[in-house]
């Protein structure tokens, strides 16, 4: 059992490393739905707010008529925001948690009854090296972090038995636009250049470097490709050593 001709969904699969493992299953000769908030023009988009259960059950329900039943669910879309704990304010709290654990929750209980009752499905989460240990400032997006990982070992002991694996990827620092934001906020604020910026960002890496999307979806592959299918209930952290978990 592989991707070829099946039908995956990816949320936020329109930029970084969902853009990338969007890419990595349509190679595999998968159809992809991608799943984003804003107006889309790839001809498989659909647009909807994952932190609105309606929206995303009719997203999903256009999905499924368009192109069939959903087979691989990749739940990529997520946003972080900083603050120091003792300014963190109760609504940055809930955007957080919305948006990186509960729109997990609500995309995967739109799809995974389906897989469980065909007999065959992968759910992947991508969580962060956020969900497996701990770091400052990021107090709601650490903590919404470890709620997908401990989701993922849950569900996949409940669907154990149904050939469905449920597994959660966890990338270190990515090589994305949205950490190029990051870095130049960072200049700006602190006058450091891009390079200083960079070695900040990299010197817990024991590697020396930045994930690249594409080491995020090579994993993404694997994990729908024949040989994966005893990986359940796992959180990988692909972080150049980073975390060892």
């Amino acid at each position: 059992m592989d991707p070829a001709g099946r039908h995956a969904l990816v949320t936020g699969g329109g930029s970084g490393i969902g853009a990338a493992i969007v890419d990595a299953l349509r190679a595999a000769g998968a159809v992809v739905t991608v799943l984003g908030r804003r107006s889309g023009s790839d001809p498989f988009y659909q647009q909807a707010d994952v932190t609105d259960a309606a929206s995303v059950r009719a997203a999903i329900d256009r999905a499924e008529a368009a192109h069939g039943p959903i087979a691989i669910l990749v739940n990529n879309a997520g946003a972080a925001e900083t603050a120091p704990f003792g300014r963190l304010t109760r609504d940055m709290w809930d955007r957080m948690l919305a948006v990186n654990l509960t729109a997990v929750f609500e995309v995967t209980q739109a799809v995974l009854p389906a897989m469980t009752k065909r007999g065959w499905g992968r759910v992947i989460n991508i969580a962060s090296t956020a969900g497996l240990t701990g770091y400052p400032y990021v107090a709601a997006y650490v903590a919404a972090k470890h709620g997908v990982v401990g989701l993922t070992r849950a569900l996949a002991l409940e669907v154990a038995k149904s050939a469905v694996t449920v597994n959660a990827l966890c990338p270190g620092y990515t090589e994305t636009r949205l950490l190029t934001n990051s870095f130049a906020t960072i200049m700006a604020k602190t006058g450091k250049t891009e390079a200083e910026v960079r070695r900040d960002f990299t010197k817990g890496n024991p590697q020396g470097r930045l994930v690249q999307p594409d080491e995020v979806a090579a994993a993404v592959l694997w994990l729908c490709r024949p040989g994966s299918d005893a990986m359940t209930g796992q959180a990988i952290a692909i972080s150049g050593g980073e975390v060892l978990h």
